[in-house]
C-alpha cells in the first residue's frame, strides 16, 4: 500500500475495525504503564544523532537559527534511547513514552518508514523485569482488543500461556544444528570461518565478502526466525556480546549480552536491553559502529556527546524495551499488511 487516496470512505472503511482496536489499544499501554507508576515522557524527535546501528538508515535535516546563526545538521530520531536515557540520569526511575520514529529505506508488510515505537525503562531494573513487562503487557491489550490470540494469515500464539524462553544458543542447535558459542571464541572477535563452514553444512548461501555478523544474521533470517512464535510467543535472549552494541554483558557468561527480542507468528515485536552504563565502553562501541556503517554504506552518523557526557556522570543501572506498537497492533487485530492499522500511511 502506499496511502493513496486512503481517505476514500470505501477504503477507510475497510481499515475502520483495525483501527478502532488501534485505539483501544493505545489507552491500554497508557493505563498498564500507569498502575504500574510509570510516568509519561515525550522528547524530541529532532536529535544531533539518531541512533548509531549500523544498517539503519536516519532521515536527515537542518536547524535553522532564527539569529542568523550556521544551520545545524540534525536527524529525525530512529528511537527515542539516548534521550530517555539522560532522564535516567536526571533522577527518573520509570518511564514510558509513545514515540513516533522515522527509519528511511523500510517498507514491508510489517515496516512503515515512520512508525509508532513504545519504549520503557526501570530504575533500577533486570532483563527479567523486562520479559514480564512486555508479557503482562500483551496479555492486557489482547484482552482489551477482546481476542485471545494474535493472528497473521494462517499463523496464530496464545499470549496467554506461557511463553517460550530460547537462548540463541539454543535456537541455533535446535533449528541447525549449529554450536554457536564455539564460533565466538573471542567473543568480540567472533570466527567468521567457523560459522561460513556451517552455513554451508546446512545450505545457506554465504559470499566472499560476509563478515561473521553477516552470516549470522542469514541463519537467523532464513532457518530460525521462521519458526519463532508459533502457538506461543518466544522470548529469543542472549544474544552475542558483539550483536548488542547498548547492551551490557552477562555475567553468567561474557560471550553474550542482556538482549531479548520477543517474536509473536514469525515477526518481531521489540528489543529490550540490560543497558550499558559504561561511558568508555559505550563509546569503543559506537565508533565501531560508525566504522562498519562507512565501510558497507560510505556515511557514519555523529555520537551524540550529551548522551556519553550522561553516560559518565552516571546512569543507574536499568533495563529497558522498544517494541513496536503497529505490529503488535496488526497482530492483535489480525490484519495482513502493516498500513491496515495505520490511520493514514505514509504516501
Amino acid at each position: 500500500m502506499t496511502g493513496k487516496e486512503s481517505w476514500r470512505p470505501d477504503i477507510f472503511a475497510a481499515r475502520r475495525p483495525a483501527l478502532e482496536v488501534r485505539g483501544r489499544v493505545m489507552r491500554t499501554v497508557r493505563a498498564h504503564f500507569e498502575a504500574a507508576g510509570f510516568t509519561e515522557v515525550e522528547t524530541p524527535c529532532l536529535q544531533v544523532s539518531p541512533g548509531l546501528e549500523p544498517h539503519l538508515k536516519a532521515f536527515a535535516t537542518r536547524l535553522e537559527s532564527p539569529w542568523g546563526e550556521p544551520a545545524a545538521p540534525m536527524y529525525l530520531h530512529t528511537s527515542p534511547e539516548f534521550a530517555m536515557k539522560k532522564l535516567l540520569v536526571a533522577g527518573m526511575e520509570r518511564i514510558f513514552q509513545v514515540a513516533r520514529v522515522f527509519r528511511n529505506g523500510e517498507r514491508s508488510a510489517t515496516h512503515s518508514p515512520e512508525f509508532t515505537m513504545l519504549e520503557w525503562y526501570r530504575a533500577p531494573g533486570t532483563i527479567a523485569d523486562m520479559i514480564d513487562d512486555t508479557t503482562a503487557l500483551v496479555r492486557d491489550c489482547a484482552k482489551a482488543a477482546g481476542t485471545e490470540r494474535l493472528v497473521r494469515g494462517q499463523r496464530w500464539c496464545d499470549p496467554f500461556q506461557p511463553w517460550r524462553l530460547l537462548s540463541l544458543a539454543e535456537a541455533f542447535e535446535h533449528y541447525c544444528g549449529i554450536d554457536l558459542l564455539a564460533t565466538t571464541p573471542d567473543p568480540w572477535a567472533p570466527d567468521t570461518a567457523a560459522l561460513k563452514a556451517e552455513a554451508g553444512r546446512i545450505g545457506v548461501s554465504v559470499s566472499e565478502t560476509d563478515r561473521w555478523d553477516d552470516v549470522f544474521f542469514k541463519i537467523l533470517l532464513d532457518r530460525i526466525e521462521p519458526h519463532l512464535g508459533d502457538g506461543v510467543p518466544t522470548i529469543l535472549h542472549s544474544y552475542p556480546v558483539s550483536l548488542a552494541a547498548l547492551a551490557r554483558p552477562s555475567p553468567a557468561d561474557p560471550r553474550v549480552a542482556e538482549r531479548f527480542e520477543a517474536y509473536a507468528c514469525g515477526v518481531e515485536l521489540c528489543n529490550a536491553f540490560g543497558e550499558l552504563t559504561d561511558a568508555a565502553e559505550q563509546r569503543r562501541r559506537f565508533q565501531a559502529d560508525m566504522d562498519l556503517k562507512e565501510a558497507l554504506y560510505g556515511e557514519r552518523y555523529p555520537i551524540d556527546e550529551d548522551f556519553l557526557a550522561a553516560l559518565e556522570a552516571g546512569m543507574p543501572p536499568s533495563a529497558g524495551n522498544a517494541l513496536g506498537l503497529d505490529r503488535l497492533i496488526q497482530l492483535i487485530a489480525g490484519v495482513e499488511q502493516l498500513d491496515g492499522v495505520l490511520w493514514l500511511p505514509v504516501a
